[in-house]
C-alpha cells in the first residue's frame, strides 16, 4: 500500500504506531540537523520530522532536497509533538520518518498552494488543477458534494425518481441562445444542448412517472457574470397531480432539509410576496429581506409644490436608512454621484436628514418647509437619526435605480450579513412581458407556464395583465429556483403559442410532439428548477459561483486551462458539412 493512514487522521491515540503516509509536500523547514516537512493530502496535514543522530545522513539529505509539491511516501513512527499546534487536528503528533521515497518531483508552482495565495484569478484558472489543491477551494467542492448527497436523500425519501434526459436535443426559439452541435450523419442539421430538460420532464409526467428529479447539466450561450456560467447545474424537478401550494411545500421542505443538514441552520418560515408587491416595495423580483428599507411613494406629498423635477416625474419614491443621518456632505455627494453613474442612470438624488435634535434638513428646503418634510418623515416611519433618500422619474426606471441604491446602502451599513438567511417565495408573476426590440410579447418564464384560470380572458384584451402560476424562491436577494404549474392540454398550449407569435406551422414544427402527448391523457403537473451552483455559493457565503465548479470558464466563456473553445481542422469541418467556417 502507498499509505496506511491519510494525513488528517493521526492523533495521540496513534503514538508508537508504525504508519505509511503519502501526499504532497506543503513546506520544508530545514534547521540543519533538524528538518520538518509538512505533508498534505485531501484529508489534512501531518508534520514529518527528520533529526540528526536518530535519522541516517542519507535520509536527512534526501529530506533536505525536497521541494514544494513533491509527491512523496514516508514510513515511520507516530510520536507526540513537543510543541503542539492547536490550529490543525493533527497538531499533537508528528511522524518520525525512517523511510522516504520521492514518488514524483515537482516544478516550483506558479503560485502558493495555500489558503492565502499570491496567484491572481487568471493564473489560478490556467493552473486550475493546482488551485484545486488549496484547502479553500477543496472545501467548497466538498460542500457541493454534500449538497448533492443531501438533495438525493431528501428526494428519494419523497419518492422522486432520478431520470437522465437527453443532452443532444432540438433547438427552440424561446429563451437564451442555444449551443448547437452539428450532426455528421444528417448533413446541414444540428442538435442543441439543453438550456433545461423542460419538455422531457413534462413528457415523463405524461408517462406516469409522477415524481421526477435530476441533478443535471444545462447550457446557455449568454453573457457571463459572477453568478452565470455557459454550463451550469440544476436540481430539476417535476410532480403530477399537484397545485402550486403542493410544489411550494415540497421544495420549501428540500430547502429546509439542506440548511439543517449541511449548515446546521433551522430556516425560518419562508414568506410569500407577489411579483407586484416585490416591484412596488423593493424595485426587483428578488428582494433581499435581510434588511428593511421598503420603498415609500411620495407622489401625494411631493408633487405640486413647484419643484419641477418631482412635478414632472411619473413616480417620486424613496427609502429610509436607519441611523444614517450622520452621513457627511462628502459622503452624500459621493452617493449622489454613484446614482448618476451610467450603470444606475439617475439624474440626481434628494436627501432629507432627520437630525437627532428633531430638525429636518434637505436639499430641497427652497421648495419644502418643515411641515412638508415632517409629513415625508411620517410616511417613511423615520425617527431622529435617520436619512431619507429620494429618486424620481418613470416608474419602471426609477424603481430599478432605487433598488440598486437600497442594496448599496444595505451593504454600506453592514446589513447584508452572509450568515443570515432570509428566504422568500415570489408568486403571481406576469405570464408575458413586452419586448421593445421584437415588438411582441415573450413568455416571462417559458411557453409552457400555465396562466391563472381567471386571467385567461385577458389574453385577448390585455395580455400584459395576465398572471402566471409561476413562483421563484429567493434567498438574500438571489434567485435560487423558479418554476410553475404547467399547461397540460393541447388547446391552452396552442393558445399560448398564438399569443407568443407562433404560427400553427411553427408551433407544430417546434413542439408538435408535446402537444400530441397532451392528447394522450396528460395529468395536471408542475415543477421547479434550483440553480445548484448559486445554491452552493449561498451556503458558502460567496457572490461568485466559480469556485464551486471544479473546472469553470472565465468571464469570456473560455477554459484557459485547456484553451477552449478552439478551432478545429478543415477535415472535421468538411465531414460536418460546415462550409462557411472553412479557411480561405
Amino acid at each position: 500500500m502507498y499509505r496506511s493512514h491519510n494525513c488528517g487522521e493521526l492523533r495521540l491515540d496513534h503514538v508508537n504506531t508504525q504508519v505509511t503516509l503519502a501526499g504532497w509536500v506543503q513546506r520544508v523547514r530545514n534547521k540543519g540537523g533538524l528538518i520538518w516537512v509538512d505533508l498534505r493530502d485531501r484529508y489534512g496535514l501531518t508534520q514529518l520530522i527528520f533529526e540528526e543522530g536518530s535519522t541516517a545522513k542519507e535520509l536527512l539529505d534526501k529530506a533536505g532536497s525536497l521541494g514544494r509539491e513533491f509527491v512523496i511516501q514516508a514510513k515511520g513512527t507516530v510520536i507526540e509533538r513537543t510543541s503542539k499546534n492547536d490550529k490543525i487536528p493533527t497538531g499533537s503528533i508528528e511522524v518520525k520518518v525512517v523511510e522516504l521515497e520521492v514518488l514524483n518531483p515537482a516544478k516550483l508552482p506558479p503560485f502558493l498552494i495555500e489558503d492565502e495565495t499570491d496567484g491572481g484569478d487568471d493564473l489560478r484558472m490556467k493552473y486550475r488543477y493546482l488551485d484545486l489543491r488549496r484547502n479553500v477551494i477543496r472545501q467548497k467542492l466538498q460542500l457541493r458534494h454534500r449538497m448533492m448527497q443531501e438533495t438525493r436523500k431528501y428526494m428519494d425519501a419523497a419518492q422522486f425518481i432520478e431520470v437522465e434526459t437527453p443532452v443532444l436535443i432540438k433547438s427552440t426559439p424561446e429563451g437564451a441562445r442555444d449551443f448547437v452541435v452539428p450532426s455528421r450523419v444528417n448533413p446541414g442539421e444540428f442538435y442543441a444542448l439543453p438550456q433545461s430538460p423542460q419538455t422531457f420532464k413534462q413528457l415523463l409526467m405524461v408517462s406516469g412517472f409522477d415524481r421526477y428529479f435530476q441533478i443535471v447539466k444545462c447550457f446557455r450561450d449568454e453573457d457571463l457574470r459572477a453568478d452565470r456560467q455557459p454550463e451550469f447545474t440544476q436540481i430539476d424537478c417535476e410532480m403530477s397531480f399537484v397545485t402550486q401550494e403542493d410544489v411550494l411545500s415540497m421544495f420549501e421542505g428540500l430547502t429546509r432539509h439542506l440548511f439543517k443538514e449541511v449548515k446546521g441552520v433551522e430556516l425560518e418560515e419562508v414568506g410569500r410576496m407577489t411579483f407586484a408587491d416585490a416591484m412596488r416595495f423593493y424595485g426587483n423580483d428578488k428582494p433581499d429581506l435581510r434588511f428593511d428599507m421598503r420603498f415609500v411613494e411620495l407622489n401625494d406629498l411631493a408633487k405640486g409644490k413647484g419643484f419641477g423635477i418631482f412635478d414632472q416625474a411619473e413616480l417620486v419614491v424613496g427609502i429610509c436608512a436607519k441611523g444614517a443621518a450622520e452621513y457627511t456632505r462628502k459622503q452624500l455627494d459621493a452617493l449622489t454621484e454613484w446614482v448618476k453613474r451610467p450603470q444606475i442612470g439617475a439624474k440626481g438624488m434628494v436627501y432629507v436628514k432627520y437630525n437627532t435634535d428633531g430638525s429636518l434638513k434637505s436639499t430641497v428646503d427652497k421648495f419644502y418647509g418643515q411641515e412638508d418634510l415632517t409629513a415625508w418623515a411620517e410616511a417613511f416611519g423615520a425617527e431622529p437619526g435617520d436619512l431619507m433618500l429620494i429618486l424620481s422619474g418613470d416608474t419602471k426606471v426609477v424603481r430599478k435605480q432605487l433598488s440598486e441604491l437600497r442594496l448599496k446602502m444595505g451593504e454600506d451599513l453592514g446589513l447584508r450579513d452572509r450568515m443570515v438567511f432570509k428566504p422568500l417565495w415570489v408568486v403571481d408573476f406576469p405570464l408575458l412581458e413586452w419586448d421593445e426590440e421584437t415588438e411582441r410579447y415573450h413568455a416571462m418564464h417559458h411557453p409552457f407556464t400555465s396562466p391563472k384560470q381567471e386571467d385567461i380572458p385577458l389574453l385577448d384584451s390585455n395580455p400584459g395583465e395576465v398572471r402566471a402560476n409561476a413562483y421563484d424562491l429567493v434567498i438574500n436577494g438571489v434567485e435560487i429556483g423558479g418554476g410553475s404549474i404547467r399547461i397540460h392540454d393541447r388547446a391552452t398550449q396552442q393558445l399560448m403559442f398564438k399569443h407568443l407569435g407562433f404560427s400553427d406551422e411553427e408551433a407544430q414544427k417546434q413542439f408538435g410532439f408535446l402537444m400530441e402527448a397532451f392528447e394522450y391523457g396528460a395529468p395536471p403537473h408542475g415543477g421547479i428548477a434550483f440553480g445548484f451552483d448559486r445554491l452552493c455559493a449561498i451556503f458558502g457565503g460567496s457572490d461568485s459561483i466559480r469556485d464551486y465548479i471544479a473546472f469553470p470558464k472565465n468571464n469570456s466563456g473560455r477554459d484557459v486551462m485547456i484553451d477552449s473553445p478552439s478551432t478545429i481542422a478543415d477535415e472535421q469541418l468538411q465531414e460536418l458539412s460546415i462550409q462557411l467556417a472553412l479557411k480561405k
